[in-house]
């Protein structure tokens, strides 16, 4: 979310996306209760409040299948704790939201029950929508790795596609492909199209 995507308005107006929004009064970003309840998706960046909207067909049916694809392996790996539904994390002053992500649950001793995760993720996944281009997640995948992300994938609904960025190396992957298995994420390593099972 740290570049702006245009929708158009009925008015013939352009919105950008994400929108800044007033912070509450009582706002404090490590305090979940104390955010704005909107329907979308907020994060807090570069000491901005950024709304995007909800989330539209082939984006949720994407995440769906994220999690199908990431659930079993955790439940075989019980050293990993997996998180969807936009968890999110405080990692220098910012919260980023992801699609999914995957700690090691070594790292979350001591996480207070209801606030944001302070530690990086092994694993940060991310699905493109309609109301973002690609060099808006591929900024946020850069973020995600300078804070200590291991691996970022990206999933892409309209190409069917995946890539895969570490610090040194991206990946752009076709259906026809399998994600590689990480070290950080041992036997992880699902086929691209399973997704994007639910799309046909």
């Amino acid at each position: 979310m740290s570049s702006p995507a245009s929708t158009p308005l009925a008015s013939g107006l352009d919105v950008r996306f994400p929108v800044v929004l007033r912070r509450p009064r009582r706002f404090r970003v490590d305090r979940a209760e104390t955010w704005p309840r909107v329907e979308g998706r907020l994060e807090f960046h570069e000491g901005e409040l950024r709304y995007m909207p909800p989330c539209a067909d082939e984006q949720g049916q994407v995440v769906f299948s994220l999690v199908t694809v990431l659930g079993p392996w955790v439940r075989k790996h019980r050293e990993f704790i997996g998180g969807t539904n936009e968890q999110g994390m405080l990692l220098d002053g910012s919260v980023r939201a992801a699609d999914g992500a995957v700690w090691r649950r070594d790292t979350l001793k001591g996480q207070v029950p209801g606030t944001f995760f302070r530690v990086p993720p092994v694993l940060a996944v991310e699905v493109a929508g309609q109301d973002e281009e690609a060099e808006i997640l591929r900024e946020k995948a850069r973020w995600y790795l300078e804070h200590g992300v291991t691996v970022v994938w990206l999933l892409f609904p309209g190409a069917r596609s995946v890539e895969v960025l570490t610090v040194n190396e991206h990946l752009v992957l076709p259906q026809s492909k399998s994600v590689p298995s990480h070290p950080a994420l041992p036997g992880l390593a699902p086929r691209v199209r399973d997704f994007f099972a639910q799309l046909g």
